[in-house]
């Protein structure tokens, strides 16, 4: 009745899901920017493999679901009276360069362009690996010294 390969898929896919559903569930809220980060990068790494493959509704779906990350996940959730005026003038230079990869991701669908996939894929890496720098989880701590006389340590961000 079902195809070993079909019921196999299928439970790798839903064991899948329910370990990302799990990892939500318990994720900080910077996690769970870093997921949408990782989310967005995703689609985009498929819209290209489907470009590659002239995929054309597989890679409409992809880059759709890029935006969708983008507008409904990590523009959605910019705070504009965080952190006061400057934050307000960080919240609005954000939101625009996330109109502007979104642009990019259209005109990269219509365009068939994986030189614009790219361009995204930069620009939201360059956010992301700012945002996962800044977590407020991660240790900032220098390393015990064993003795008086030992060199300073610092991280590569110092």
């Amino acid at each position: 009745m079902y195809t070993r390969n079909a019921i196999s898929s299928a439970g790798a896919r839903s064991y899948a899901q329910v370990g990302l559903q799990s990892g939500v569930m318990s994720a900080s809220p910077h996690q769970l920017i870093t997921l949408l980060f990782d989310g967005a990068k995703t689609a985009i790494a498929m819209a290209r493999h489907h470009m590659a493959h002239k995929e054309i509704a597989a890679k409409g779906k992809a880059i759709s679901k890029a935006i969708n990350i983008i507008d409904n996940g990590l523009k959605a959730s910019l705070d504009a009276e965080a952190g006061g005026k400057a934050g307000a003038e960080l919240v609005a230079n954000l939101s625009a360069l996330y109109d502007y990869i979104n642009q990019r991701l259209m005109q990269a669908n219509l365009r068939n362009d994986p030189a614009l996939l790219d361009e995204a894929e930069r620009l939201l890496e360059n956010i992301g690996s700012a945002w996962r720098e800044i977590d407020p989880q991660k240790s900032h701590s220098m390393p015990e010294a064993s003795n008086d006389h030992a060199t300073p340590r610092f991280s590569a961000g110092a």
